[in-house]
């Protein structure tokens, strides 16, 4: 019995190793994204928002997520401002990297370990903006209503950690969740495709762009795909394949954390449909346009400062961060940083229209475009990454002309030019809750009229 047990103990032991070993050697794909999700997200929120690592491991990466991250450890590196994840604290690293005024890179193993020495971008130290009337500072004309209206739990809705109202140009009400505040930048997720709308809308203007431009890609010629338009691109209607599910290994994960050059990656789709004829949300698809629109500038450094330089700057979005893959490439579908005031500064340039103080810097009918339902979509996506219906049917009454910009785990802005209203919601609400935004959309509706 005694040598029986001995023998069992050491196949035990003989099978834990061979399994530590293979996960070592060859980890399944499923937990290298799992640690390259939590490296991501723990590395922006550290460096770029400046939060507690663990807090966010445990808040923003387990609690909502993939029951397999519950077994993710972490470690920071402050002084090299690196983070690695490990699945049960040994097995498929993930890294990423922060660089001044570029956020959080997810990396491989070889460039972690070469880092430091990665390009840099000078930022500009914010500048108090204390006493200023919001846009070009932070003062507010509080509406009491709408203010009371974001205190209810219920239209707040689980996660909340900002709100702001915007009316005729004014915040009206604004509200923050526990460790979060008007400075604090916060992750846009999807929020993010419209910004890279803006974007190629500026490279339009400067008639380095155009909607109805073909051949797109050295990689499309002689190929069906070269017949892809960039306003198809814009529409999310190209007919590329791309598969935008989470929660396992698809095109969409795999993308945005397996991958070093992610527009590559998305551009080698094939066609599964006709461009123009179907609509495919696709975080792939606002890659390509990133890729695009840097690719219409003469050097790389001149695409990563144009956003800055070209859009945040003149905003007075002075938070704002957008990070790029390893191959420098801006994740324009998905990484944006900007506070809850930033990113209705941004609103409020839509809902001028794309002017700004007088200024008119987007094309005079880019928004127009942008918020023009398409028949691919069924009139719920607009041509210029907005969405034009949000929701399930039959939710509360809101304004006919309302367009959202919509992210992952509850990240919206509605805009209804008529009324000159923006409502910024952020925070980390997972679809299972059941939150509808709308509710709180509708109520402030209410009160602003």
């Amino acid at each position: 019995m005694r040598r029986r047990l001995l023998w069992l103990a050491g196949s035990v032991s003989v099978a834990v190793a061979a399994i530590a070993g293979w996960l070592v050697v060859m980890p399944p794909e499923l937990l290298r994204v799992g640690d390259s999700y939590a490296a991501k997200i723990v590395c922006s929120s550290v460096f770029l928002a400046g939060r507690d690592a663990d807090e966010v491991l445990a808040e923003d990466v387990q609690a909502p997520g993939h029951p397999l991250l519950r077994l993710v450890r972490i470690s920071v590196d402050e002084t090299r401002k690196a983070v690695t994840a490990r699945m049960f604290g040994f097995a498929a690293p993930g890294h990423a990297i922060y660089r001044e005024g570029l956020g959080c890179t997810n990396v491989t193993e070889g460039e972690f370990a070469a880092f430091p020495g990665n390009r840099q971008l000078r930022r500009r130290p914010p500048q108090s903006d204390e006493g200023k009337p919001w846009p070009d500072g932070s003062g507010a004309n509080v509406n009491p209503a709408v203010q009371t209206l974001l205190t209810d739990p219920q239209l707040a809705g689980p996660g909340m950690r900002a709100i702001v109202v915007v009316k005729d140009g004014r915040i009206v009400a604004e509200r923050y969740g526990e460790g979060f505040n008007s400075a604090t930048p916060l992750l846009g997720w999807s929020i993010t495709k419209s910004v890279t709308a803006a974007l190629v809308g500026l490279r339009i203007r400067e008639g380095q762009m155009a909607l109805d431009r073909t051949e797109l890609l050295p990689q499309w010629r002689n190929d069906p795909r070269s017949q892809i338009k960039l306003g198809d691109l814009l529409a999310m209607q190209s007919g590329l394949q791309f598969n935008e599910d989470y929660g396992d290994v698809t095109d969409v994960t795999r993308m945005l954390f397996l991958e070093g050059d992610m527009a590559n990656f998305s551009a080698s789709k094939p066609l599964e449909a006709q461009p123009g004829e179907r609509f495919n949300y696709s975080s792939g698809t606002s890659t390509i346009l990133s890729r695009l629109w840097m690719d219409s500038f003469d050097s790389i450094r001149e695409a990563l400062t144009f956003p800055r330089a070209a859009l945040f700057r003149p905003l007075g979005m002075t938070s704002a961060v957008l990070e790029p893959d390893a191959h420098g490439t801006f994740v324009g579908s998905s990484y944006m940083y900007a506070s809850a005031r930033d990113w209705a500064r941004f609103a409020l340039f839509l809902l001028q229209n794309g002017s700004w103080k007088g200024e008119q810097i987007l094309p005079p009918d880019f928004v127009t475009f942008m918020r023009t339902p398409t028949k691919a979509s069924n009139g719920r996506y607009g041509a210029g990454h907005v969405w034009t219906k949000f929701g399930k049917d039959g939710g509360p009454p809101l304004p006919a002309d309302a367009y959202w910009l919509q992210g992952h785990d509850g990240q919206t802005v509605m805009l209804s030019p008529s009324l000159g209203l923006a409502v910024v919601r952020l925070g980390l609400t997972p679809a299972s809750l059941g939150y509808d935004v709308r509710m709180l959309e509708a109520k402030v509706v209410e009160a602003v009229n």
